[in-house]
């Protein structure tokens, strides 16, 4: 007996394969993009919209006036000329003539168009001849049967092999479609309306099927701005809960306090430094916990506010503890504050991976009986099971070292400490509100007078030998260098910009070829970059023979490690030949000339830092930066900006625009999940709305309990309460 039942509704929840056009198979592809459900297909928004112009036969085509043509592959041909530069040829016809497609230089473009094909076509067409053409046209693909959307705009999605442009839009609009209407409104009426805002409705449908520019902005906007405000208003609780649910110990300032401190700083502060400590002074004289973040670019003395801080501390007798992302860090500002408070009753100690058991054991006892009133440390810190009685401050250097949950760790019964976070990696201002809203905000961007200023060289293959020459006359003055390479040695594998949350955090990037083979007198390409200890091999028998050469690399013990760093801050070794271990915070003012190989491997802001390192004198600094493979730096876009620029602030806003803010700083360090939508940079203006409203409304209603905004509050805690729940630390 035939049985007919109705198909089950289709809700939020339906797995991906019971969508309209998918089934098992498709499922799966989907399943790659992180659709496994239909809200996922719901909030899996396009990456990019083909804006189209105004759609015409072939044969209505007029000179130098865009349009949209929609047709079908007669012909794909590729030929090379004798300069060796590529020429792709695509006819395409429909029912009223021939039009041809033309790329130059972009032999890939061949790939995805065969003959058969239906496409749509944008561009401005121009004759050759009594043909029309588009030279690097927009072409997108179209199923046989595929009707195109009323609308002046098709939208762009994401894809996986397997899985085409055409399947994936009519996917999504059935989805949105079907779903649109299904989504609660989380944004109470007098909102959208003070703000101008579509329903979420209207949205979600003109966000995967806009009839136009306008309805695609407008939905844009708000999806833009409920996102944004989700992520101020749970930024806002966090910072409500420190004025009420927090309490530290009030460490004010004073007249004879500040005295005693500056006669530690044997130098005149800047304008900024000064502005941050007077900040830091009010934040720490409350009886709820500082909450600040100190960015600045490289050199500008950060470690100065930092130091203030922690002295601060230490008169009201209370303990302050200075957590560094590396053991070499680690021990220099130990180093740095034990000779600084030399003559003075403030007790300085060191934690770390690399001590004794016996040392990790005294120091353990010591800190506990508070003996020390200074320590410093790495992330042993965190595990250490440190008894700190009377903890009124944590330091965190280089924060993004350290993700939220290892930093959370730090907390101690009783009184909570203060918080200072560092950050020699300048972010914007728009992305600071949104990866560090719950942090007040000082900035430095002053430089202590009598630096001297560094010259960046994007160095080609053929200056090598002039390269090593002018290394050998700056150390003939007197002066040392840096050799940066990302390797380590051969037969690991790890990114430079990975090594980031280890106490070391230089692993090495990839396999590398035999010994030797970076190639002093040849290029050498990004395969067979050679490893530091091949370098340092090599420099020391080759074009820097006669010099006295060191090598420091993350392998090494801690205590060879810091020998190796002792021996080159005091002049014993000219060179140090070194992985990434130098990128932050080391401090060697006679260090003037720094080598980068393999550049192309390392982001915009860690070359930056690397630079730092040669910057921290008065005289002039050198920085010649090398990459592999048959590319020269100057096809590099961000070593271009990176040589145009010493600014950090400049080149975090050239970071953000050529990688995006998730590569920048990562859900990982930020413990934030990503935005799907919104860009902090792009979306400035509406961030900064968001910020103030979520204030306000936190202001008024701090648990947002007030009628209409259940589901507001609701949306907050589902997505940022497991983040709320680290502490208060960003």
């Amino acid at each position: 007996m035939d049985r007919t039942t109705d198909a089950p509704a289709v809700t939020l929840a339906t797995p991906a394969q019971y969508l309209r056009g998918v089934g098992p198979q498709r499922a799966e592809l989907l399943a790659r993009l992180g659709i496994r459900n239909a809200g996922d297909a719901l909030f899996a928004f396009p990456r990019d919209y083909q804006h189209r112009a105004e759609l015409k036969p072939i044969a209505e085509l007029a000179e130098e006036q865009p349009a949209s043509i929609v047709g079908t592959i007669a012909e794909v041909d590729q030929r090379v000329t004798y300069s060796g530069k590529s020429i792709a040829g695509v006819l395409v016809e429909d029912d009223t003539g021939a039009v041809r497609l033309m790329f130059f230089n972009q032999p890939f473009r061949t790939e995805n168009l065969h003959r058969g094909d239906r496409v749509l076509v944008s561009g401005t067409p121009r004759l050759n001849g009594l043909r029309f053409e588009f030279v690097h046209p927009r072409v997108v693909p179209l199923d046989e049967k595929e009707t195109l959307p009323g609308g002046d705009v098709l939208p762009v999605y994401p894809l996986t092999e397997g899985l085409k442009q055409p399947a994936m839009r009519r996917i999504m609009a059935s989805v949105a479609e079907t779903l649109s209407g299904s989504v609660p409104e989380v944004l109470p009426e007098e909102i959208r309306d003070s703000l101008g805002l579509v329903g979420i409705a209207e949205a979600l449908l003109n966000i995967h099927r806009p009839e136009n520019a306008e309805k695609l902005e407008a939905a844009r906007r708000r999806l833009i701005f409920q996102e944004l405000l989700v992520l101020q208003l749970a930024l806002a609780m966090r910072r409500r809960r420190l004025t009420t649910d927090l309490h530290s110990p009030a460490l004010p300032p004073s007249p004879e306090i500040n005295a005693r401190i500056a006669r530690r700083f044997p130098f005149q502060l800047t304008g900024d430094q000064q502005r941050a400590i007077e900040e830091v002074g009010r934040d720490m004289s409350r009886q709820f916990p500082m909450n600040r973040l100190i960015q600045g670019d490289v050199g500008s003395g950060k470690t100065v506010v930092a130091q203030y801080a922690m002295l601060l501390a230490a008169a009201h007798k209370h303990q302050a503890v200075l957590m560094a992302p590396t053991d070499v860090l680690a021990r220099q500002h130990q180093r740095t504050f034990a000779a600084a408070l030399a003559k003075s009753r403030v007790r300085v100690g060191l934690f770390s991976g690399s001590l004794s058991a016996a040392e990790r054991r005294e120091t353990l006892r010591a800190a506990a009986a508070g003996e020390i009133d200074l320590l410093v440390g790495t992330h042993a810190l965190l595990y250490g099971e440190i008894a700190l009685p009377r903890l009124g401050l944590v330091v965190i250097d280089e924060q993004h070292k350290f993700g939220v949950a290892q930093r959370a760790r730090l907390r101690s019964g009783g009184l909570d400490p203060h918080y200072l976070v560092l950050s020699a990696t300048p972010i914007p201002r728009t992305v600071a509100m949104t990866m560090f809203g719950d942090l007040e905000l000082s900035t430095l961007r002053e430089k202590p007078p009598g630096r001297g200023v560094v010259k960046t060289y994007l160095a080609h293959d053929g200056w090598r030998d002039r390269w090593w020459q002018f290394v050998a006359e700056r150390l003939d003055e007197g002066r040392q260098a840096f050799v940066v390479t990302p390797l380590v040695s051969a037969g690991g594998k790890r990114s430079a910009e990975a090594a980031a949350d280890g106490d070391d955090g230089d692993d090495p990037l990839e396999d590398s070829g035999p010994e030797g083979e970076l190639g002093l007198e040849s290029g050498g390409g990004s395969e067979d970059l050679a490893a530091a200890e091949s370098i340092y091999r090599e420099l020391a028998s080759g074009p820097l023979a006669k010099y006295r050469i060191g090598l420091l690399h993350g392998r090494m013990s801690p205590a060879d490690k810091a020998e190796t760093m002792k021996r080159f801050a005091e002049g014993r070794l000219q060179v140090l030949v070194a992985t990434t271990v130098i990128e932050v915070g080391i401090d060697v003012p006679n260090a003037t000339v720094m080598t980068i190989l393999g550049a192309e491997r390392f982001g915009l802001a860690q070359l930056h830092q690397l630079r730092g390192r040669v910057s921290r004198g008065r005289h002039t600094g050198h920085v010649g930066i090398f990459t592999g493979g048959p590319g020269s730096p100057e096809e590099n876009e961000r070593l271009q900006v990176l040589a145009e620029t010493d600014d950090g602030f400049e080149l975090a806003e050239a970071d953000f625009r050529l990688r995006g803010p998730g590569d920048l700083m990562g859900v990982r360090q930020s413990g934030l999940p990503p935005l799907r939508i919104a860009d902090p940079l792009r979306d400035a203006d509406e961030l900064v709305a968001a910020r103030e409203l979520a204030q306000r409304l936190i202001d008024e209603d701090p648990q947002l309990e007030a009628a209409g905004f259940e589901k507001l509050r609701s949306q907050v805690i589902r997505r940022y309460g497991q983040v709320l729940q680290l502490g208060d630390v960003a």
